[in-house]
């Protein structure tokens, strides 16, 4: 069995601008990059799980949020440091498209998108941990029996790297 670190996207690994989807948006969370390394490093598989309920209200497509996963992992590239997964959900269960207008099982506060990559990784919940930004990430933390930990700081290498031991 694997451990993991799920990590929140918005507020937690990124500055959270509101409906962040293209690259000239992003912008990193100081000690995000040197985290994402620190749990590669430390023997742990990274995810990212983000409710992304833009695409649901039609603001912006799935495709836009793939290729910014994918120039995020090309960015920490350069130091060395890579994520293993991506998971979004689309849905929004009062505000969005009827195609996307649904109670679900993967926006969090459920747990869904943690269960999928629990089982398709082969990951331990005991032995991994989930940073977000707000209660609801915690609560799907909870939900999938992983540790949960709100991120309320500045610097999220200051705030991991003891949770790891460092």
């Amino acid at each position: 069995m694997n451990k993991a670190i799920f990590f929140d996207r918005d507020g937690t690994l990124n500055i959270d601008s509101g409906y962040v989807h293209e690259w000239a948006e992003f912008v990193w969370i100081p000690g995000a990059k040197e985290t994402i390394k620190l749990a590669n490093d430390s023997g742990y598989k990274v995810f990212v799980v983000t409710n992304q309920s833009g695409i649901g209200r039609g603001l912006y497509d799935e495709k836009s949020v793939e290729t910014l996963h994918g120039k995020m992992n090309s960015d920490i590239k350069t130091i060395g440091a890579h994520i293993d997964a991506f998971e979004f959900c689309p849905h929004h269960p009062r505000e969005a498209q009827p195609e996307f207008l649904r109670e679900c099982e993967c926006r969090k506060p459920a747990p869904g998108m943690l269960l999928k990559l629990i089982e398709k990784w082969h990951i331990d919940p005991d032995a991994s941990l989930m940073i977000g930004d707000r209660k609801s990430d915690i609560a799907a933390a909870d939900a999938a029996n992983v540790r949960g930990y709100l991120f309320t700081e500045n610097n999220l290498y200051d705030f991991v790297a003891p949770l790891l031991g460092n």
